[in-house]
């Protein structure tokens, strides 16, 4: 019977190869994908890693994506956090999402407190010395052309200079003092988010508690860094979630169509075949079970194609695109073959139980 289902698929080899490689696409586009919009959470966590801060305070209605909530909170509550008995470090910080030179979201810090959460590893050059420098993390200043400091670059249609190129990890790609992002933005004396630093790790419950002392602030969100990393998941970003599905979707979609008709055409020319099977006492299961066999051969043959080229996609963009993260997880490898594997059985189905219903009188005498 393995002889049999092998010829069955040497026999049409161009319709077998364009079934292993719709397998196979259907495999890639959910890999690649899923990895493109996992690698934007897993991303943030990386890039907010070395900032130092062991808590983050945002408004009460803000989201706690960077750079969707606009600037809501005056620089003025930084004395006032400041002040806090465990408080070390309050600093200021405006994000905001743009556009203008390709999806970003830009930063602008108040430098002399923010250094202070943890110092500024420089691999070239220094700190901002006017309001329009701005400094840069190696990912960014490996892209394109390789910046350099002293280079000119676009920010909000504004010519900005390099004046210092950091170790990523500092939340933001470029960063640009605060003032100057918050007149571009028209913003002045705002803030978006401050994060604090403790005097002690133990005391951050009373950092909490100080904080919605403070008339005015009883509703605002004071997170740890750690409670906002664990944010960074699909089932907190219901849009992603969503997107995530209609992918899946999608790829779904593409591989049961084309199983289902390359199944369906291998049983019509193969009408003849299945009556010499049945008139030498093959059950309706034994005819079932040859169709379904052959299917996945195809698929798996299509799952370990797919992941191959997945990784081989994802060594590009990330040649290509060094800002860019993605995040392609044994746990999604798994999931997406799998996906395609029962999918293209489902599509085998109709076909398989199609020939199994076959009478054999008929199926003889079928020219």
């Amino acid at each position: 019977m393995n002889k049999l289902i092998l010829a069955n698929l040497l026999h049409r080899p161009l319709r077998s190869l364009i079934s292993v490689f719709a397998v196979a696409i259907e495999v890639v586009m959910m890999l690649t994908i899923i990895a493109i919009m996992m690698g934007q959470l897993t991303g943030q966590k990386r890039m907010n890693n070395g900032i130092g801060a062991d808590l983050t305070v945002r408004p009460g209605n803000a989201t706690f994506l960077n750079g969707v909530s606009g600037a809501p909170i005056s620089v003025q509550l930084t004395g006032v956090l400041q002040k806090l008995p465990h408080v070390a470090v309050a600093s200021p910080v405006i994000t905001n999402l743009s556009m203008s030179d390709g999806l970003e979201v830009l930063w602008g810090i108040d430098y002399p407190s923010y250094s202070r959460l943890s110092p500024f590893v420089y691999l070239e050059g220094g700190p901002m010395q006017g309001p329009y420098d701005v400094i840069v993390d190696d990912v960014f200043a490996s892209t394109g052309n390789r910046h350099q400091v002293g280079d000119t670059i676009l920010i909000l249609k504004r010519p900005f200079r390099i004046s210092g190129i950091f170790a990523h990890g500092k939340g933001g790609r470029k960063l640009v003092p605060i003032s100057t992002l918050g007149e571009l933005m028209g913003s002045e004396g705002k803030a978006s988010v401050y994060y604090l630093k403790a005097d002690q790790p133990e005391n951050l419950p009373l950092v909490t508690d100080e904080i919605h002392a403070v008339r005015g602030l009883e509703n605002y969100q004071v997170m740890t860094m750690n409670e906002w990393y664990s944010l960074m998941t699909p089932d907190h970003i219901p849009a992603l979630n969503t997107a995530i599905r209609v992918v899946i979707g999608i790829a779904v979609i593409i591989g049961f169509l084309v199983i289902f008709q390359a199944m369906y055409t291998s049983v019509l020319e193969r009408t003849r075949e299945i009556g010499i099977l049945k008139s030498m006492g093959a059950s309706k299961m034994t005819i079932v079970t040859v169709v379904l066999r052959e299917t996945a051969v195809l698929a798996i043959a299509g799952v370990l194609l797919g992941v191959v080229v997945s990784f081989a996609v994802k060594s590009v963009l990330a040649q290509k695109f060094p800002t860019l993260y993605l995040d392609m997880s044994a746990d999604w490898i798994f999931r997406g073959a799998a996906i395609a594997f029962v999918g293209s059985l489902f599509g085998a189905l109709y076909p398989a139980w199609m020939a199994a219903r076959k009478d054999p009188i008929d199926a003889l005498a079928y020219e």
